[in-house]
């Protein structure tokens, strides 16, 4: 075979096309080609005489490889990256499944809170607008995180805030009904407001919490992670609140925290001591009705765990 045999019967003789007849053989426009070659995507193999860009065969291919991946929408850096490293094609559609996601999710919560305006009454509009309007899209967690950063002991080493944090803070669905949209903004309502209870910090903080107690707070809630996890499969059932492992490790957990022992008179005193501390139950109807209401979560566990302990001090 004669070596210019392999070379296509359109090129010209020194085997390089015009910008103009490779934009004719992809079916592209002079000015696409012209914008990939000045961003360096599609390099010229030569320049004519008179300065005109010309490309080889391998171009064509290139060029097309870039068209597809533009039509995924991807950006101009992201084809770079694709065409000059080999596997990253991958890198870079997993990160654009990424970007994706999140863009869905965020339609998603958007759609759900229209509907949630669409099908309100006139005079609950407005107050669901306002609350709506302080929450972003896509929504984000972290001023529930933050909330609990400052209702934890100050004392608690970091490793246990953050286990507590991520157990207290929910997960928020992909595509959320009109109803979760409006359990997530009143709850953003709430852990953005004053402390719950009193205007200072220290009076609206559980007894556990505040300075000068002696307690140690990582004991305490270490156990109370373990008590809870015990109290769910009773709650998963809906059994009533009653005595048990799961109870004995939430006193145990407040008796080890304290360096006491646990015998009926600790009971009746905790059982005082819990009753009359502030409350965050709003938070945890919220959680419930934002997650379905499906499983436990530490306030309904708690509160399980609180009633079980005054129907027992109650009978002796």
């Amino acid at each position: 075979m004669r070596p210019d045999a392999l070379i296509p019967d359109d090129l010209s003789p020194d085997g390089l096309w015009s910008i103009g007849e490779l934009a004719e053989r992809a079916g592209a426009t002079v000015k696409t080609v012209r914008f990939y070659s000045d961003r360096g995507l599609l390099p010229e193999a030569a320049r004519s005489a008179g300065g005109h860009r010309r490309y080889g065969p391998e171009a064509l291919d290139r060029l097309r490889t870039i068209r597809a991946l533009r039509t995924l929408d991807l950006p101009v850096p992201d084809v770079g990256r694709v065409l000059d490293a080999e596997g990253a094609l991958e890198d870079v559609v997993a990160d654009r499944l990424r970007d994706i996601g999140s863009h869905l999710t965020a339609l998603r919560w958007r759609e759900a809170a229209l509907r949630l305006l669409q099908d309100c009454t006139p005079g609950e509009r407005a107050e669901r607008l306002r609350l709506i309007g302080a929450v972003t899209v896509p929504p984000s967690t972290e001023a529930l995180a933050r909330f609990w950063r400052r209702w934890l002991p100050p004392r608690l080493p970091a490793r246990v805030r953050s286990v507590v944090v991520e157990q207290a803070v929910p997960q928020l669905p992909d595509d959320p009904a009109p109803h979760q949209v409006l359990a997530f903004a009143r709850l953003h309502a709430f852990v953005s407001g004053p402390c719950p209870g009193d205007a200072h910090r220290d009076d609206c903080q559980p007894a556990v919490h505040r300075t000068g107690d002696g307690g140690r707070p990582a004991v305490l809630y270490t156990g109370l992670s373990e008590a809870f996890a015990l109290a769910a499969p009773a709650q998963r059932a809906g059994s009533a609140p009653h005595a048990g492992d799961a109870l004995d490790c939430f006193v145990g957990a407040y008796a080890a925290a304290y360096g006491v022992r646990d015998n009926p008179d600790f009971r009746a005193g905790l059982h005082r001591v819990l009753a009359a501390d502030p409350r965050i139950d709003h938070y945890w109807q919220l959680v419930g009705e934002l997650s379905g209401g499906a499983e436990p979560n530490p306030g309904t566990a708690h509160d399980w765990l609180h009633a079980a302990l005054a129907a027992e001090t109650a009978v002796r």
